[in-house]
């Protein structure tokens, strides 16, 4: 770990759903119709590790997919809509997507997620990060004539 901390709002660890999923200026509530919906998240790290929970209610663990790339981390799900009438309803229903940067490539071997009461946890161990020590070099003067 290199003992950084995740900011709370202005992260270190960039979102790029945030890039894409704002409404579109001067019309609330405007999403593409292929766009997926965002999870919300929380990212906590210590003990050698990032923790993640998202917030997917009405989900299984059937629902959910998590992928890594590298550093990057990918939780999609899909929740469908039932068939009954309703005359009002404000749940989300068709694609979520949240994909996550962290600081170094994360070990998918050791990954674990659980669910449970509509909060998804991830557990990402993160190796040790390589810290040098730093030292001073003493800079010599070189006189004419001799090889800098």
């Amino acid at each position: 770990m290199t003992g950084d901390k995740v900011e709370r709002r202005h992260s270190l660890i960039p979102d790029f759903n945030d890039w894409f999923n704002r409404e579109f200026p001067g019309l609330p509530g405007w999403r593409p119709g292929a766009a997926a919906h965002s999870i919300p998240v929380e990212v906590t790290s210590g003990e050698g590790g990032y923790v993640l929970r998202a917030e997917l209610p009405g989900m299984g663990p059937e629902d959910i997919t998590i992928s890594v790339d590298d550093n990057l981390i990918t939780v999609s799900a899909e929740h469908s809509e039932s068939e009954e009438d309703k005359e009002h309803s404000e749940f989300r229903y068709g694609a979520f997507r949240r994909t996550l940067r962290l600081p170094a490539p994360i070990p998918a071997e050791e990954v674990d997620a659980s669910y449970q009461d509509g909060i998804l946890t991830i557990r990402i161990p993160m190796p040790e990060a390589k810290t040098g020590t730093a030292r001073s070099i003493p800079v010599r003067r070189v006189e004419r004539g001799e090889r800098p």
